[in-house]
């Protein structure tokens, strides 16, 4: 799966921002990046810091390009825009003060063209990633929400890699009917990146009928929406998990189904099912899970976790570039 993403980068090589350039998960990770000239980080922070913590860990990041808000030379520039983008939101000096932050600045370099993408959240929380790009980076034109996904994979016995994509299990506490509409579109668009030809389920306690209840209903009318938008999309719901992935029992359960049995794509009802979901896929199915995976933005910015490893970094940043 990296193979084929990294062949793409190498023909379109990218740029990307990482909002916490001094951390050493990020020079690790940054140097490992440098060696394959794919993807160019760009690191935010102070010159010095930066360096001198490359030094102390042993990394070598020549090639990276260093990037400090209290250096840049179009950061006047920056402030004007800020503002032009908050529209009466926020003071000049507001956003002047926010844009000696990493997390604000990374994101308006991305804004400016300044790189094509944005990984941060190694110390800031995923409202401090969101946030900024809600604010400056904003919806796809047709988008009304930010949501996510994760993508699970793992060996299959054929030696291929199994790919499952699963939202939103981050984002979207409660989503309703119209959202997990564009949650299906945006995670079956993400779920192809990866090589997935996306057969989505809309998963409930219920498979077409046989339970009572809010939930049901909600996945139903949102499968009902899709198709009267989009036709031709795989997608089948109300579907209970086991129908939506066991031949054996969709054959029972909904025989005329043509998802139900081979699901690779799966909507949750909210973010509580969705987050449990993917866990259990990754503790018990010994998936590799990677996300939460940003839906729905004009550029492509995603979150680590503030637990997350030099060689998790190093996979998501691979994966940002992608959807760029």
């Amino acid at each position: 799966m990296f193979r084929m993403m990294i062949e793409k980068l190498k023909k379109h090589p990218k740029r990307i921002v990482f909002t916490e350039g001094s951390d050493p998960r990020i020079l690790e990770a940054s140097a490992r990046l440098l060696s394959g000239t794919f993807l160019t980080p760009v690191l935010v922070g102070s010159k010095e810091e930066v360096l001198a913590a490359a030094e102390r860990e042993g990394f070598n990041i020549r090639g990276a390009e260093i990037v400090d808000p209290e250096t840049y030379p179009r950061f006047d520039e920056m402030v004007d825009k800020m503002v032009e983008l908050r529209k009466g939101k926020m003071t000049p000096e507001q956003c002047r003060e926010l844009l000696h932050q990493g997390n604000y600045f990374g994101t308006m370099l991305v804004k400016m063209g300044d790189a094509d993408c944005l990984l941060g959240g190694a110390t800031y929380s995923t409202a401090d990633t969101v946030r900024p790009a809600l604010q400056i980076i904003k919806t796809k034109p047709g988008n009304k929400i930010v949501s996510s996904c994760f993508i699970l994979v793992r060996d299959s016995a054929t030696g291929e890699n199994e790919v499952l994509a699963m939202g939103d299990c981050a984002i979207n506490i409660e989503p309703s009917e119209d959202d997990l509409v564009e949650i299906a579109y945006e995670v079956a668009r993400c779920a192809r990146v990866f090589g997935v030809d996306p057969k989505v389920a809309m998963l409930s306690y219920s498979t077409h009928g046989s339970g009572k209840g809010p939930v049901v209903d909600k996945m139903r009318n949102a499968t009902e929406k899709i198709l009267a938008g989009a036709p031709d999309f795989e997608v089948d719901g109300e579907l209970q998990f086991d129908a939506a992935v066991d031949q054996r029992v969709a054959t029972t359960k909904c025989p005329d189904s043509k998802v139900a049995g081979h699901a690779n794509t799966f909507i949750f009802p909210d973010i509580s099912s969705g987050n449990i979901g993917y866990k259990i896929a990754q503790r018990l199915g010994h998936f590799d899970a990677y996300g939460p995976i940003l839906l729905g933005l004009n550029a492509p910015i995603n979150d680590l976790s503030r637990g997350c490893n030099a060689l998790e970094v190093y996979s998501m940043a691979i994966i940002t570039a992608a959807l760029s």
